[in-house]
């Protein structure tokens, strides 16, 4: 039996952008900590932050190696910071065919122990949507989301 997934993802036919919500046991800041600060994204994300400049016109690098020790590095322009609410980025992966997308990220509070993120995810067109659709996407995010989770549990 297939167990849902916590974070849902939600896209329509012809359409460039995905929308991706998923709902915390966490009070907010501490959500929105899990995003801004280097240790603990390296944490849930399983990779290096090279570097994370959370302010307007900030930027951020981060390396992952797989496991035949490959590097793979993804970065991205912070272009507005609204702390326990919004960030608003770009996102790259380096050295492949996917190009730039733009993120929203918004941070909602439900009540002192619980929130919710809601990432709305804009591509270049309808077909570099697909595409990343078609990689184990929506178990990738929800398994970091999951792990998120965990890690932010030990720092309540």
């Amino acid at each position: 039996m297939l167990m849902e997934l916590k974070t849902k993802l939600n896209f329509e036919e012809n359409r460039q952008e995905i929308t991706i919500t998923r709902e915390f046991d966490l009070p907010v800041e501490l959500l929105y900590k899990a995003y801004v600060v280097p240790d603990i994204v390296e944490q849930w994300m399983g990779t290096k932050v090279l570097r994370l400049e959370n302010k307007r016109h900030g930027s951020y690098q981060f390396e992952t190696t797989d496991p035949k020790g490959n590097k793979h590095r993804f970065n991205g322009t912070i272009h507005s910071v609204e702390p326990n609410k919004k960030i608003t980025r770009t996102f790259e992966m380096e050295n492949t065919p996917f190009p730039v997308q733009l993120e929203f990220l918004e941070f909602e509070k439900h009540n002192d122990t619980s929130s919710k993120l809601t990432m709305h995810i804009i591509y270049r067109s309808v077909a570099d949507r697909d595409e990343m659709l078609k990689l184990p996407f929506a178990q990738g995010i929800n398994m970091a989301h999951n792990r998120l989770q965990e890690i932010a549990n030990k720092l309540k």
